[in-house]
């Protein structure tokens, strides 16, 4: 016991000492409960794990868990572009850190949980038989050390044994309707946590007073003072924490809880702003608006957000006291949020409308889909075959190709084809034509030059192309000329028809009949005005627009998208941010979904109509159409109405804050897509922003999981990109000045590795010098 104490005093009273402990000998494990495959995958074979200070950064300490390599080893290092030497992780409540179950001391472990992974992915560190018994206990207390100080952002000298009990992790209470089974349950729990709070006793710290010492004080946020009293929409006590890179987490920004508020700067103009405010001013104060990027998390009570002050995108969280703080600190926000979109007061919108806004902002809550349950053991099978080679993208990325460059133009559109292996992209008025390899790369085959009307005068296609007909025929829109479409034979490489659809409608939007029309002979297609959705039927003479299947609107809807399902269901998608679905054209919309207030740019949709993913600039919006209760419980939106009180809830797809600061750029999303093919499931949901490919995994994201994303970077910008017909691996991207194709297993987990070079990793601490 007076080894531990002096130990203690030695390394945790020290601030200058880096490493507070060290296990000199172990195997890393990652585990995956439940995976037939691999359930076990050893990740170092020999490796070493260290409890570390933060640098500069007080009251906070990483697991370092280091790669201990054998003679030769590390001469394999040279041929690697990216090393992987240690992994860290910032030591909190979060990684539920426990002793494993082995019940000997050739099996003694300790595990926590992958925050990068799946909910129920652990990392185990197995002990080789020299580490002892009194070894691992100390090593364990000082995790609870450090969980403790980051929490309470104050020393651990002086803690006591019953304060650190909070930190032994206790399993969750089986979920039973059998009360017998859960009491027994719990005795078990507290049997456990008696036998380790005994452990504690024996290798506790001394309670003598501490001499102190000199600390490294870390950065702060300045607080500046408040002006004249605004108006306060909501207050709630919270502590603070700011993204720092160093760290690579949420540090804290404030030593004491402090408040949160929501703030009205001019009244009657929807002028609202966040802040943080202490007794001695406000530390920061960030104005509401769409790019925020808020993201709730009920499991810890906390709100993150992305606010760009000076070029420089930062990224800051509260953390709320108490859940009642927490939901109304939520409700307000979304209220704030939705009134500075739509300019009118939240009153004026209906009960059932605001319940659907609301439901937006519900994180963590699986979207029940039996066919996923079927498929779950396909799915790991898939994604973690070992036997599956690693892609050789990196170096196929060297052999993109682009169309001939035209003085100022860059590329501007991607369509994917159907039947034929190409895929073509809109270059100014030229077009692009890359035939697909089959071995996740595409090839340069032919331009199509000088796209130009019957009469020969030239035009530069807008909005979208559409293949047509088994890919024979590419239809195009003119700008100058909206009342029209022109049909161009891609075999000619020459536009052969004009349709003009009607005198005075416009197409500004087209979509196929059905999902997979493109696959065959079918001739007619949708079309979409501002106000109006219609057949349009290239055969008929004259103007080309089915008169008995024609619907205009009397109010301005500013329709902005059109998507059909296998059986020619329709999405359509506005500038408002509202959705109608209808089963047929030419009748009202059976279920209209309010907005929620930002503009949608795309909407894609299941080939079975299930699923809707709706684009905004900053997140995608899925949609579970599948009526859950009343009258047509088992009915999709698109047949019947759903009722006014159990309308969808609607899920935000968002990049993880601390994500977008690593990027440092405003986040502004290409429309997303399914990836598609007849008989095939959906799986998987590509999209791009900047200089990145994205793509969420579906099933995942329908277990509730809606951080599952993956990213590739490039040196160029993404226009476009999309799964190549019939693949749910392969993606073809068009960037600025070229186009490839990617296999979706070389798409990364973000990590501040993959998103941004280490260069540009600078300190950001000084952005939360400035409130305003």
């Amino acid at each position: 016991m007076n080894i531990f104490r002096s130990l203690l005093g030695k390394v945790w009273q020290d601030p200058n000492a880096a490493e507070v402990v060290k296990i000199e000998s172990g195997q890393l494990y990652l585990v995956r409960p439940g995976n037939v495959r691999s359930s076990r995958e050893c990740i170092y074979n020999e490796a070493i794990a260290t409890i570390r200070r933060v640098p500069s950064i007080e009251h906070n300490f990483q697991l370092v868990i280091t790669r201990v390599y054998e003679e030769g080893d590390q001469e394999l290092l040279e041929d690697e572009d990216e090393t992987d030497e240690e992994k860290v992780f910032l030591i909190s409540e979060e990684l539920e850190f426990r002793p494993g179950p082995g019940e000997n001391p050739q099996e003694a472990s300790f595990v926590w949980r992958d925050l990068d992974g799946d909910v129920d992915e652990l990392y185990e560190f197995l002990m080789t038989e020299e580490t002892n018994e009194p070894t691992r206990a100390f090593f364990e207390t000082c995790m609870y050390r450090a969980m403790y100080e980051r929490k309470y952002r104050t020393s651990a000298d002086n803690v006591r044994d019953s304060e650190l009990e909070q930190f032994i992790w206790k399993p969750p209470a089986p979920k039973s309707t059998r009360a017998k089974v859960t009491k027994e349950k719990t005795a078990v729990t507290l049997k456990e946590s008696d036998n380790l709070t005994a452990a504690l006793e024996d290798i506790s710290a001394s309670k003598q007073s501490v001499v102190s010492t000199p600390k490294k004080t870390p950065r702060k946020s300045k607080p500046v003072p408040r002006g004249a009293d605004l108006p306060e929409v909501a207050e709630a006590q919270a502590y603070f924490f700011v993204w720092d890179l160093e760290a690579d987490g949420f540090v804290s920004a404030h030593d004491e809880t402090l408040d949160a508020k929501i703030i009205e700067r001019t009244s009657d103009n929807y002028n609202y702003w966040v802040a943080a405010t202490c007794d001695e001013g406000d530390l920061i104060m960030h104005k509401i608006a769409s790019d925020m990027n808020p993201r709730w998390s009920h499991q810890t009570h906390s709100l993150t957000w992305n606010y760009n002050l000076g070029g420089t995108y930062g990224s800051w969280a509260f953390q709320f006291t108490s859940p009642e703080g927490y939901e109304s600190f939520k409700a307000a926000f979304t209220r704030a949020a939705w009134e500075t979109l739509h300019r009118v007061p939240w009153t004026k919108i209906k009960p059932d409308e605001q319940a659907y806004v609301m439901s937006s902002n519900f994180e963590d809550v699986e979207m029940h889909d039996p066919a996923d349950e079927e498929g779950d053991e396909e799915e790991v099978l898939s994604e973690l075959d070992p036997d599956e080679e690693p892609s050789d993208e990196e170096e196929e990325e060297e052999d993109t190709y682009s169309i001939p460059r035209v003085s100022g133009e860059r590329n501007s559109m991607l369509t994917v084809g159907y039947k034929g292996d190409r895929s073509y992209v809109v270059r100014g008025n030229n077009i692009g034509v890359f035939s697909h390899t089959g071995d996740n790369q595409v090839k340069y085959f032919a331009t199509i030059s000088k796209v130009s009307t019957t009469k020969g005068k030239e035009f530069k296609p807008r909005e979208v192309v559409m293949l047509h007909d088994q890919d024979t025929k590419m239809i195009l829109m003119n700008p100058s000329d909206p009342h029209s479409l022109y049909n161009m034979d891609i075999e000619r490489g020459k536009v052969v028809e004009e349709w003009k659809v009607h005198e005075d409608v416009t197409v500004d939007h087209m979509a196929p009949d059905n999902k997979f029309a493109q696959t065959t002979r079918e001739q007619t297609l949708v079309g979409a005005s501002h106000n109006a959705l219609f057949r349009i039927d290239p055969r008929i003479s004259g103007n080309k627009m089915v008169d008995s299947q024609y619907k205009q609107y009397v109010s301005k809807n500013k329709f902005s998208g059109v998507a059909t399902t296998a059986s020619g269901k329709l999405a359509v998608a506005s500038e408002k941010g509202d959705i109608r679905l209808f089963d047929c054209i030419g009748k009202n919309a059976k279920t209209a979904l309010p907005p929620l207030g930002d503009p949608i740019i795309g909407v894609d949709v299941t080939a079975n109509g299930r699923w809707i993913v709706a684009t905004t600039k900053g997140y995608l919006l899925l949609i579970d159409t599948l009526i859950g209760e009343g009258r047509y419980a088992g009915s999709l939106g698109f047949d019947r109405s759903f009722p006014a009180d159990a309308k969808p809830m609607p899920r935000r797809l968002t990049l993880r804050a601390e994500h977008v600061a690593y990027m440092n750029q405003e986040i502004c999303f290409s429309p997303a897509r399914f990836n598609q093919g007849e008989g095939q499931e959906e799986n998987a949901i590509v999209t791009s922003t900047g200089k990145y490919v994205i793509a969420w995994d579906f099933k995942k994201v329908k277990k509730g999981q809606l951080d599952k994303y993956e990213i590739k970077k490039y040196e160029d910008n993404v226009v476009q990109d999309n799964f190549k017909f019939g693949d749910d691996k392969e993606i073809i991207v068009a960037l600025e000045n070229n186009v490839l194709a990617i296999n979706k297993k070389n798409l990364k987990k973000p990590t501040r590795t993959s998103l941004a070079p280490m260069s540009s990793l600078q300190s950001k601490s000084s952005i939360v010098n400035s409130p305003y």
